[in-house]
């Protein structure tokens, strides 16, 4: 099969590798769309020490199953691998699974490739009318998903009177976004520092669409929920100035593992911060449905781009020149 390959940090190589084998239990996915993820452009960048070279990253798919039980069904694929046996499988929080598998990370290699092998039960049935570009989605907006479902748990205010911010206009905060919409949030607002996004935001959905500068200039410390989606030193930063007393911090983004939070504040203030880990199978397939039945919106804010050519999205994204929350990848 073809497939894009990293090879060195800021280097990917089209080429040839060997199909993925197929245990026992598990569909071959024949995939039709992958989206690039902030997590795969910090392996791209050599900053991930999980995800060494060589290796075929990727993890937001979807396909056709071509072999394996189910063949020939359109799904939307859950990337995350896990045993189902330990306590966290049997509590629904398949997530924390100690033997938690993704693709894109050794042994299974991922989706920036024609065809890979995924477990049966990662597979969910997307219907007829929904695009495999939007259906590869459900990945990135399911961390989103899961985030506001912590979050919306951990507050002592009710989502729909809440004063929420997301900090971050890619897809994960995008996903935040729409999925806080979706379950009943009304006063929402992103903060981008990437002017190129500003529109594609504003078009996306009913949010207030605001600059870093803005949000601390207007009103700091006066949010009841706080989603970070890049997770980097400033971005924690800024969470922490931006709740208020009492309030919640979700944290998704895997920018960087540096400084930046302010515990003092948090602790004198009684501010919850929650770390937030991909999703649940339950959020997944909430995700999925909610795509599937148009509660997210249009989802027409992705680009879509050849596989083939992906080497020059990565190096777009890299420079700031990706003006879309989402570029796909078609192989």
């Amino acid at each position: 099969m073809k497939a894009l390959v990293y090879t060195a940090p800021e280097s990917l190589v089209w080429r040839d590798e060997p199909a993925p084998s197929l245990p026992s239990g598990e569909c071959l996915v024949r995939v039709e769309a992958v989206g690039i993820c902030g997590s795969d452009m910090h392996a791209y960048l050599g900053h991930d020490e999980r995800r060494p070279a060589p290796l075929i990253l990727g993890h937001e798919a979807s396909g056709i199953v071509v072999d394996g039980p189910g063949a020939g069904r359109r799904v939307t694929v859950n990337p995350l691998a896990t045993c189902g046996k330990c306590r966290a499988c049997k509590t629904g929080r398949n997530n924390l699974c100690a033997k938690r598998q993704i693709l894109s990370m050794a042994p299974r290699q991922g989706a920036f490739a024609e065809y890979i092998a995924i477990p049966a039960e990662n597979l969910v049935d997307m219907p007829d009318h929904v695009s495999f570009e939007k259906a590869c989605l459900a990945e990135p907006l399911a961390c989103g998903w899961h985030a506001v479902r912590l979050g919306a748990r951990a507050g002592d205010v009710p989502l729909q009177a809440a004063r929420c911010l997301v900090i971050g206009g890619g897809a994960i905060g995008l996903g935040a976004a729409l999925a806080l919409r979706a379950i009943g949030a009304a006063d929402i607002t992103i903060s981008e520092a990437n002017q190129r996004r500003l529109p594609a935001l504003k078009s996306a959905g009913d949010f207030i669409v605001a600059t870093p500068d803005e949000i601390t200039a207007e009103d700091p410390g006066g949010y009841d929920l706080v989603i970070d989606g890049v997770g980097f030193a400033a971005t924690r930063a800024a969470a922490s100035r931006a709740a208020r007393p009492g309030g919640v911090i979700v944290h998704i983004g895997l920018g960087d593992a540096s400084s930046g939070l302010d515990i003092r504040r948090l602790t004198l203030q009684e501010i919850t911060f929650i770390g937030a880990y991909t999703y649940s199978p339950q959020d997944f397939r909430d995700t999925a449905a909610a795509i599937f039945d148009g509660r997210l919106g249009s989802l027409d804010w992705a680009e879509q781009r050849p596989l083939a050519d992906g080497a020059r999205a990565f190096a777009d994204i890299l420079a700031g020149r990706a003006a879309a929350p989402k570029i796909v990848l078609r192989p």
